[in-house]
């Protein structure tokens, strides 16, 4: 019941969240286009995200499911922490590199790749709105379904997608990303 309770409790912070940055003056406005995700923009890694992290022939400094912590962090062995929030994978994978070397390692390969992505979440009308696991190139309409459908006061084409600061209109079949924020509107009639 407390992992219930403390779900609905981030669910009514990010309400509010959204609420007042809505009403704020410095007129965050909704882009008016319907914007698919860019298939040609590489990942960009958030708190939450799980990572391996395989240095060939060095076992040992290989990792399984290492964590993007709330800093923005990886914390690995020889390397220490690295800041890869709003990295790529190719950046992680040459942070490490240039971090291992030439001291630790001579021209150390390095592969970096998601175990887990971080959640995404729903907000509004929907059965259950709270955050979910993101399951690769999922819809808006897919997310809806994960959420329980759609309330009797739902507005069915009207959703907003939260991302990297910015509001975002989208439809049914707009691709949905690891950390998205969805709000499904109210229907005024």
């Amino acid at each position: 019941m407390f992992r219930d309770c403390a779900r609905w409790q981030l669910v009514v912070f990010m309400c509010v969240g959204f609420m007042a940055a809505a009403c704020s003056s410095n007129g965050a406005a909704v882009s008016p286009e319907v914007a698919p995700a860019n298939q040609d923009d590489e990942y960009r890694l958030g708190t939450g995200d799980q990572l391996r992290i395989t240095v060939f022939g060095h076992e040992d400094l290989s990792m399984e499911a290492v964590e993007v912590d709330s800093a923005g962090r990886l914390t690995l062995p020889l390397v220490g922490d690295l800041i890869v929030a709003d990295r790529t994978l190719k950046d992680v994978e040459q942070m490490i590199v240039e971090a291992l070397s030439p001291d630790y390692l001579t021209n150390p390969v390095v592969s970096a790749e998601v175990l887990e992505y971080r959640d995404f979440f729903i907000i509004g009308e929907v059965a259950t709105p709270g955050p979910y696991p993101y399951r690769g190139k999922m819809t808006v309409i897919t997310a809806v379904a994960m959420a329980g459908g759609f309330t009797y006061r739902a507005d069915e084409d009207e959703f907003v997608i939260s991302r990297s600061g910015q509001r975002i209109a989208a439809g049914k079949e707009t691709l949905v990303l690891p950390g998205d924020v969805i709000e499904v509107a109210e229907r005024f009639f």
